[in-house]
């Protein structure tokens, strides 16, 4: 059965929200105290936990530390996944700062720069390498998961060498479209896009 794309995203926000509760000591929330912190309905979480299985009881709701397992599970976040970053400029920086203080399934391990200044310098937890390194140290250091952080003229030339080092999964914030391969999964992160998106609503209630 294909699950839509959005019950995931839904999945990640609960899973943040539980994890917030698990920290603070709760044990049991209900369907519909997690559905007011996570701004949706209690149905819309029954129907998105039921694509994976029975979760909860009846009567009493979810057992917190329980339900955050599973969905973690479920999200692949219950192993570390090991990143690679290229490009190390004011984003590519500011994520690897990001990404150092946050308690997830995933770190940075490495980075990749071609700019001879950047080279050598640690950015947080990571130390800048520069690219003409990627085909050895992917494989190297276990790398499954590339973020690429370039300019949009780069950004096909970096998926393609990430791909041939090895790469199954790419996470790209470059304001432009890559082709993959079938066998590797990409995402798109373009804020103009999220920009447009919120400017569009506020103009139309307006």
């Amino acid at each position: 059965m294909k699950i839509p794309a959005v019950a995931i995203s839904r999945l990640s926000v609960y899973a943040r929200h539980l994890s917030v509760l698990d920290t603070n000591g709760r044990e049991v929330i209900s369907s519909g105290h997690l559905a007011d912190l996570c701004g949706v309905n209690p149905a819309q979480i029954r129907k998105d936990l039921a694509y994976f299985g029975e979760f909860g009881v009846r009567g009493v709701g979810y057992y917190v530390k329980e339900l955050l397992f599973e969905i973690r599970k479920i999200l692949g976040a219950d192993k570390q996944w090991r990143l690679a970053l290229v490009g190390a400029g004011n984003l590519g920086s500011a994520l690897l700062r990001h990404m150092s203080r946050a308690d997830r399934g995933y770190r940075f391990i490495v980075a990749f720069d071609r700019n001879p200044k950047r080279i050598g310098e640690r950015i947080g937890e990571v130390e800048v390498k520069p690219l003409d390194a990627i085909d050895r140290l992917i494989e190297a250091l276990d790398i499954e998961i590339g973020a690429i952080a370039v300019g949009p003229e780069s950004a096909q030339e970096v998926c393609d060498r990430l791909i041939r080092a090895g790469i199954r999964g790419i996470l790209n914030f470059a304001p432009v479209q890559i082709q993959c391969p079938p066998h590797v999964s990409v995402e798109h992160v373009d804020f103009t896009l999220k920009l447009d998106r919120l400017c569009y609503r506020l103009t139309s209630e307006s």
